[in-house]
């Protein structure tokens, strides 16, 4: 049963009140002070409050303040006399539900305050699910202040259709933002697809966007769907947007502002209802300036920005993301352990995390595996301090063919890791300046971890 609160310096309008309330099946309780019913409401929240204007110890605009301060989404209806409608008025304005002139008809305040309690009912669990979300987008990305910024983003952004652009490192995260703005946009049923351009050799990427039809090329054997139209009514994440070659990005620009696709081999338009998500890991404006990007794309597909910061730059989220990855990784390998010990987080927080978020859980999930007793100490790290020599070594940015064979492992990590940072992560770009292949280089990255 709802507890309504009745607060009325009149005896005889509160038991005619409370007999009405019990009748309705509603679980009526009475005072006859502002000072009485700020006391009860403190011990006990009351769903609704029936609230006379003018009382002579506090009037109805004092004590409605206090409840409001108390619990601001206490819905309270105020009982008035006809000549005092312009202050209820006023009260309404200061939170007050609505108004009911005396003598109250008992049906209207009935209806008055069911609608009252429901609209209460659904704000707070409108602000349940906020909360959830909240805390789960904070257990995806962090809790720091500049992903609490990226968090305001993702909420402001996700309900509308702009097409977006995010920009970070390797490492950042844009895929998990991204996958949360379609989560919570009202595309949210439909599909969630990603597109990797720096994984698609250039001789394909137009067939495994747009799709194409039997016979449109040799070995096209029957037609195949494109991901923009296995995507349809849903969300596209194009990643690595920087790797796409001018060709192809006149054929997007047109799907874009068309919304329709032109499958190789077919002469017929398929229609296509698809936003577009890009990420980037390096800075897409200037390429725009060097050509390599066309201008008209870029500002069609930045109707919004979301910039991630790197780890290094939001130093507040390590000991966070190093106590969730250890409960994952403890969960994951069936290990029992107690936790991190401090001297492990004052390293985690020195270290520059060039990989940022995903080097830091590969990192955790290696100490996990590797410590012997129940608490990771510093010991279990000793190869960040490895790696951190390793990538502040300096080396010239030489092919591979001319590498020395000792230790060429090493070396190979080493100036693959410098070429892509040199190139802006154009993995087409390394591949030509270290004098291999595509796939090569994509094989190299993938078995040294980088």
């Amino acid at each position: 049963m709802n507890k309504i609160l009745i607060v009325d310096d009149d005896m005889v309008i509160r038991l005619a009140l409370c007999e009405m309330l019990q009748n309705n099946g509603f679980l009526p309780v009475d005072v006859s002070s502002g000072r009485q019913a700020i006391r009860f409401f403190g011990k006990e929240k009351p769903s609704a409050v029936i609230l006379d204007l003018k009382m002579p110890d506090m009037d109805g605009i004092e004590v409605l303040q206090e409840l409001k301060r108390i619990d601001p989404n206490v819905p309270v209806i105020l009982i008035t006399a006809y000549g005092d409608i312009e202050t209820a008025v006023e009260a309404i304005k200061l939170g007050a539900y609505d108004f009911i002139v005396k003598p109250p008809k008992f049906d209207r305040l009935i209806l008055t305050l069911k609608r009252a309690i429901e609209k209460s009912r659904l704000e707070m669990t409108v602000w349940r699910l906020n909360t959830a979300v909240e805390t789960s987008l904070e257990w995806l990305l962090g809790k720091s202040y500049p992903i609490k910024k990226i968090i305001e983003q993702i909420h402001q952004v996700a309900q509308s259709d702009f097409s977006i652009v995010i920009q970070g490192e390797t490492g950042t995260g844009k895929t998990t933002v991204a996958r949360a703005i379609h989560n919570l946009s009202t595309r949210a049923t439909g599909p969630f697809i990603t597109v990797d351009m720096g994984t698609i050799p250039e001789t394909l990427v137009e067939s495994e966007l747009f799709g194409y039809e039997k016979g449109a090329f040799t070995g096209a054997e029957k037609s195949r769907k494109g991901f923009f139209e296995i995507a349809n009514h849903g969300t596209i994440l194009i990643d690595e947007v920087q790797n796409m070659s001018l060709y192809v990005q006149g054929k997007l620009l047109r799907a874009v502002e068309e919304k329709r696709i032109y499958p190789l081999g077919s002469t017929r338009p398929v229609e296509v209802d698809v936003r577009i998500i890009a990420a980037t890991n390096s800075d897409i404006k200037q390429a725009v300036k060097e050509k390599l990007f066309r201008e008209d794309l870029f500002f069609r597909l930045r109707e919004f920005e979301i910039t991630l910061p790197p780890l290094r730059e939001r130093v507040d989220d390590i000991p966070f993301f190093a106590q969730r990855f250890f409960i994952e990784a403890c969960e994951e390998l069936n290990k029992r352990m107690h936790g991190i010990d401090d001297s492990v987080v004052s390293l985690l927080k020195q270290y520059p995390w060039p990989g940022n978020v995903r080097e830091l859980k590969n990192a955790i999930r290696r100490a996990v595996l590797l410590c012997c007793d129940d608490v990771i100490k510093a010991e279990h790290l000793n190869f960040l301090v490895g790696d951190k020599q390793e990538d502040e070594g300096d080396l010239s940015l030489l092919p591979l063919k001319k590498l020395s064979a000792i230790a060429v492992r090493d070396v190979e990590k080493r100036t693959i890791k410098q070429v892509l940072q040199a190139t802006g992560g154009n993995k087409t770009k390394a591949a030509s300046i270290l004098q291999i292949d595509y796939k090569t280089l994509l094989t190299k990255i993938k078995e040294y971890g980088i």
